[in-house]
């Protein structure tokens, strides 16, 4: 019986982001160029850095998979989106709508353990660079990434099993443009209580505590620059982490709103902007911001676009660390 009332709804109603038929057409030439942006910039960083041999440091090799998780995310949602855009709205089912939900939770966690990361490899590298070799050798970096995407796979796991264990009869009309765990929930007819503490003990691994985790890393790292004596030697630490801490800075300003965003009204509507921001927005100026502020990057990419030339520039390698 329990599972006849799991499966009552056997499928959802997606909101498309805009009811105005006139904006509808707006929209979809501004989200398509949008994630294609993202898909062809993260792509280019991953290429540029798996071809350019000076870039195979621990620093990249993050911003490597940040770029592929920033690919899977955007392609987590965004077909989706132009497609009810398309079609005025759609529908999705039940288990499209769980494994939508369970990408999407997945990738995102994952993101935000590893500007955690990377915050913490710019701590070693500017406050221990005696230490960088060791304490960020290949084997620790290949340990750390795979337990980023454990841990959040696992955490996943256990948030969309949880929601597999509601059920839902009706409604059925998502006020989303996709599956997100609070637009379910007000969709449930089954006691919600477990789901919600699993969600607020997530939130505050996932949010709090890697936030604090990652703003103690940059206190570290400011204090550590200002007491370099000369100016050129303040501009070079902080430019190895500048590009970061405005990625960081993107990520955690829509986190802080989704977790204060109430779930009906008018702040629904503001939710599908946050949404977008995390979905299509971020990863499309996260490559822009690596490259734009990075020398070494865009002396890859014109050596990997052939528009660009061949890239005679030799790189400078600003952030090996100095054992002398």
């Amino acid at each position: 019986m329990a599972a006849d009332n799991r499966t009552a709804v056997e499928e959802f109603v997606l909101q498309s982001f805009s009811q105005d038929p006139g904006l509808r057409g707006l929209f979809l030439a501004l989200f398509l160029p949008l994630y294609l942006g993202a898909l062809a910039g993260n792509m280019l960083i991953v290429v540029a850095i798996s071809l350019h041999p000076g870039l195979h440091t621990p620093m990249y090799f993050f911003l490597t998979n940040l770029a592929v998780l920033d690919i899977v995310c955007t392609s987590t949602v965004l077909p989706r989106l132009l497609e009810n855009l398309v079609e005025k709205g759609g529908t999705i089912s039940y288990g499209g709508c769980m494994t939508q939900l369970f990408f999407l939770m997945w990738f995102l966690g994952a993101e935000l353990l590893l500007l955690m990361l990377m915050a913490y490899d710019r701590y070693v590298d500017i406050c221990r660079p005696l230490h960088y070799r060791r304490l960020m050798s290949w084997p620790v970096c290949a340990l750390l990434a795979g337990g980023v995407w454990t841990v959040s796979a696992f955490s996943t796991s256990v948030l969309t099993g949880l929601m597999t264990r509601l059920s839902f009869c009706g409604p059925n009309q998502i006020r989303h443009f996709l599956c997100e765990v609070p637009t379910l929930l007000l969709l449930s007819c089954s006691p919600t209580t477990l789901n919600d503490i699993m969600i607020v003990i997530a939130d505050v691994y996932f949010g709090v505590v890697n936030f604090l985790l990652t703003l103690a890393s940059y206190g570290c790292i400011i204090a550590s620059i200002l007491r370099v004596r000369s100016a050129a030697g303040r501009r070079r630490a902080f430019s190895t982490c500048s590009s970061h801490l405005l990625v960081v800075t993107l990520c955690y300003s829509t986190v802080v709103y989704t977790s204060i965003l109430p779930g009906s009204g008018s702040s629904m509507e503001n939710g599908k902007v946050v949404a977008l921001l995390y979905t299509a927005v971020s990863p499309t100026l996260n490559p822009l911001i690596y490259s734009l502020r990075n020398k070494d990057v865009k002396v890859a990419l014109r050596r990997v676009l052939p528009a660009s030339g061949k890239g005679r520039e030799r790189p400078r390698w600003n952030l090996q660390v100095s054992t002398s």
